[in-house]
Parts: C-alpha cells; sequence; structure tokens
C-alpha cells in the first residue's frame, strides 16, 4: 500500500502564505498530477511530502503513518527533479546504482536492482555511456531510474520534462504512462502543463493562489469545472468566454441575454448562485458548429489553424478573443466573418463570484 493524506497543509514564508488549508487524499497506484499557474504553490507541496520543506501546519500520512517531522530518506518516498543532476564522469550503470552505493548494499543485490531498473526503462544498451552520449529523453530516464532502484513507495516528480523539446515531451509523456503501469506505483507530478495533466493523471489537482479549486479525473474538470478558474485552465484550445446579463431564472433553468446573440435559457441549477448584474457563459472551442442560418454569433476571424482533419479559427465575437474548432474543410479565410451555433446544454455558466452552476444534462 502507499496510500499518502495531507491533512490542513498550511505554508508561510515570513508574512506571505503560500499553501492555505490543503486536504487531499491520494489512493494506492493512483497517477496525482498538481497544475496550476506559475506561484501556486504547487512545488513547495511537493517539496513538503519529500519533507525538502517543512510545513507550518498540518500532517504527512503515508501508508497511514505520520511522517510530518520524519527525514526524507525515512518517507519512502523518492523524488525526480525538473533538472536530471547526474554525474557526468560516471557511466549510467554508476548514475543509477549511486543511491545503492550510499545505502551500502550488498554487490549482488545492487546489480540486480540496476539491471532491473535498466529493463524497465530500456537502458539496457546504454550502461556503460556517459551522460554526454545520451539525448535529453535517455538522460531523464536514468534520472528516474536512479529512483526505481530505491524501491520506493511513492514517486514524486517535479516538472520532469519541462527541458525537453516538445516532440520529446510527447514521447515522454507516453513513457511516464507505461511506466506507472508497469511499476504499478503510487506517483506525484508537478506541470503548470494542463495537457500533460490530462493524457497522464487518474486525478488532476488543480492549484491556484494556494488554495486547491478543484479535485478530480481530468475529463470530469473538462466537462464539470466548478470555477471560472478551472474552465478556463482546463482545456485545449481554451474556453470562450462571454459576459452576458440575467434575465430571469426558476430552480432549474436560467434565461440569459448575450450581446449579439439574443435571450439564451440554459438547463442550469440556479439555487444559491449569485447572478448579480452580469454573469459569464462558458463555451468549449469544440462544442461550436457553424451555420447557414441567420441565428447565430458573427465571428470575425484573424487567424486560422489548419490541421487536416480539424481548423481552429482564432477571432473576435463581441470585441472579445475567441475561438472555434471547425471541421477540417471548412470554407473559412483570415479577414472574414461567420456565424456559429451553440447548444445550450453544453454551455457552461458562471455567477458573479465566479462559481459554475450545475447542468442538468451535458451528455456527459
Amino acid at each position: 500500500m502507499a496510500t499518502v493524506a495531507l491533512q490542513n497543509i498550511n505554508k508561510c514564508f515570513n508574512e506571505t502564505q503560500v499553501l492555505d488549508n490543503i486536504n487531499l487524499d491520494i489512493k494506492d497506484k493512483e497517477f496525482i498530477v498538481f497544475v496550476g499557474p506559475s506561484g501556486c504553490g504547487k512545488t513547495t507541496l511537493l517539496r513538503i511530502i519529500a519533507g525538502l520543506e517543512e510545513a507550518s501546519e498540518g500532517a504527512i500520512i503515508i501508508d497511514n503513518q505520520d511522517v510530518s517531522n520524519s527525514h526524507p530518506i525515512d518517507r519512502g518516498i523518492s523524488m525526480v527533479f525538473q533538472s536530471y543532476a547526474l554525474y557526468p564522469h560516471l557511466s549510467v550503470f554508476e548514475n543509477i546504482a549511486f543511491p545503492l552505493r550510499v545505502a551500502k548494499l550488498p554487490e549482488p543485490e545492487l546489480r540486480q536492482r540496476v539491471q532491473e531498473a535498466a529493463s524497465v526503462l530500456q537502458l539496457e544498451n546504454r550502461l556503460d555511456h556517459k551522460p554526454g552520449e545520451l539525448s535529453g529523453g535517455q538522460r531523464q530516464r536514468v534520472a528516474i531510474g536512479r529512483s526505481i532502484v530505491r524501491n520506493p513507495k511513492v514517486f514524486l516528480f517535479d516538472e520532469p520534462l519541462s527541458n525537453l523539446d516538445a516532440a520529446l515531451r510527447g514521447d515522454m509523456r507516453v513513457e511516464l504512462a507505461k511506466l506507472h503501469h508497469r511499476l504499478n506505483a503510487t506517483m506525484i507530478y508537478v506541470t503548470h502543463d494542463q495537457v500533460e495533466a490530462m493524457t497522464m493523471a487518474d486525478r488532476i489537482v488543480v492549484l491556484n493562489d494556494g488554495k486547491v479549486e478543484q479535485y478530480g479525473s481530468p475529463m470530469e474538470l473538462y466537462h464539470h469545472p466548478k470555477t471560472l478558474f478551472v474552465a478556463n485552465f482546463i482545456g485545449q484550445p481554451n474556453m470562450n468566454f462571454l459576459t452576458c446579463q440575467p434575465l430571469h431564472h426558476i430552480e432549474d433553468s436560467l434565461t440569459i441575454d448575450v450581446s449579439g446573440y439574443g435571450h439564451l435559457t440554459l438547463p442550469v441549477h440556479t439555487t444559491g448562485a449569485n447572478l448579480g448584474s452580469s454573469i459569464e457563459l462558458g463555451i468549449r472551442p469544440e462544442d461550436i458548429q457553424l451555420t447557414d442560418h441567420g441565428e447565430g454569433f458573427t465571428m470575425h476571424i484573424d487567424v486560422i489553424e489548419q490541421l487536416g482533419g480539424s481548423t481552429i479559427a482564432h477571432g473576435q465575437v463581441n470585441d472579445k478573443d475567441f475561438c472555434a474548432v471547425l471541421p477540417g474543410d471548412a470554407n473559412i479565410k483570415p479577414g472574414g466573418e461567420i456565424k456559429l451555433a451553440i447548444n445550450a446544454s453544453k454551455c457552461h455558466i458562471f455567477d458573479a463570484d465566479g462559481k459554475a452552476m450545475r447542468r442538468l444534462q451535458s451528455g456527459h
């Protein structure tokens, strides 16, 4: 078992609070991703779990044992940093074996563990090479191998792919997902890249200004964001937002006035919502269709990205940036205008406090 529980974690640096009452339960063998913008507290939280930072308040429980005051080496964790931190004068074998030599492990067991890690990471043919002879992806695998040989209860990753080029990052995302399945281990991963979070995580922790905005599966966060921040952060391309005015509502329906569109009735729960004088309508770019009919948004096109199977149009609606994912053969050009239709059941609505009103039906 390798469960992790964070209970009422707070962290202050002098007068500044960087983590505010974090409570999380991480299940055995889960791949959890902490994601959020720079400065949101995700790396600080990871370092507190590792024992490299001390929480101002709260407890860290690993396998039902309170390790809040334990030395990092006694927590049963292993951490892979953003920098590979390999020893350039040592072979791949010796780089992977380094923590075992420090622990004075018997040579036969040491060699067995290194060989097993090299096999998992497909590095068997590189064990005699020096780091300078390896590609960036291979160096990152060596750094991961150094963690694997320790047989930790929990793996911690601090933005391990940020130093790689875009193509290699994509390959390594796949490799890390495969590694998680092969090792069947608990992994906690920090990134600012929501694509990494969506493609690898069992569950995602979205952090904002030191607080947990939402914690759930990738598709739960995508289809049912609880706040304006999560809706804007999760999804690629980003969700579109249009300011609108609430007209009238009942418990399970809200009618709004959207400039350039008219009245739109949304099937949402309105109980407890702060409607105020203006609220935000959220529309995913992929939930938009071209229409030849008169009703719809008018979009002024600035740029198009033709990706073969789809065309992404960037432009303006009501003088606000807007994006639409359209069929690859869509007949559109920069500088032109198009009419866009939306499905009310797929729209998101956020009240004056930035909180989502729960949709009654979304097809998901």
